[in-house]
């Protein structure tokens, strides 16, 4: 007899848990497809850790103690035609371009770099708390990355943190957000040790879909034993260009998606 009076009370309390539980729970976001619309070579001693695309140039932030450096390339041919080399104690992370600066995140080192994008000088440092992964900017702001599922803004004058988005998807939190894009109001972003593009609402930190690449690093892998994972993302905005490529690989592949 009391099982059958607490039934319809199960029911209802049920129902309520499930009205208020998050849709994105329920559902996997899409997964794109997409093809190859050129390929141009790349410097495959390049431990490419950041990306952007600006007035025709990629400029590119690599890694390695030892080796980082902030490079400005030339897109057909891979050129490389100007370089600045960090200091050997200094990991090389993301870079954004923003107001004519160049900013560049290190990897533990918490430190900051600006330059002048014009000739490459340090004008300018900055610190911040914990690792500096990803960057990228919205045209307002900079946007970091630091290896969790966090997104942290930066004031685009003091470098001060302003605010803190978490990203979940279906999976749950999506840890290891390396490389960052911001392309049409979303952000791409990079999954260390996943061969997928994730697409983010930079608002609310919801996935909006993934774009798998893994068949790009396979092709890369069999060209070149010793290409490492995906990571860089670069996006022209003039002529609605995407372009990937990974640490050590040996093109850049200019992408389109299906859908």
């Amino acid at each position: 007899m009391l099982n059958h009076l607490l039934k319809p009370w199960l029911k209802v309390l049920v129902l309520f848990v499930y009205i208020l539980t998050p849709r994105f729970l329920d559902a996997a976001e899409p997964t794109h497809s997409y093809w190859v619309v050129n390929r141009y070579p790349h410097d495959p001693k390049a431990f490419t850790q950041g990306l952007v695309y600006f007035e025709g140039f990629l400029y590119e932030g690599t890694g390695l103690y030892g080796e980082s450096s902030l490079r400005k390339v030339n897109l057909e041919d891979g050129a490389v035609l100007q370089v600045h080399k960090l200091d050997a104690g200094l990991f090389g992370e993301g870079v954004a371009i923003l107001d004519g600066s160049i900013i560049q995140l290190t990897w533990k080192e918490g430190l900051g770099l600006v330059y002048d994008l014009a000739d490459f000088k340090q004008v300018k440092e900055f610190h911040y708390e914990g690792e500096g992964w990803g960057l990228t900017t919205d045209g307002k702001d900079l946007i970091m990355s630091d290896g969790s599922h966090v997104l942290t803004y930066l004031d685009a004058k003091s470098y001060e943190p302003i605010k803190t988005v978490e990203v979940y998807g279906a999976e749950g939190p999506i840890r290891f957000l390396n490389e960052l894009e911001y392309v049409q109001g979303e952000i791409l972003a990079n999954i260390w040790f996943d061969h997928r593009l994730c697409r983010i609402d930079p608002s609310t930190g919801q996935v909006l879909g993934w774009i798998d690449l893994s068949d790009l690093y396979r092709q890369e892998k069999v060209e070149n034993e010793g290409a490492d994972v995906l990571n860089g993302i670069a996006y022209d905005a003039k002529q609605d260009r995407l372009f990937v490529t990974g640490k050590l690989w040996g093109s850049i592949y200019e992408i389109r998606l299906a859908d």
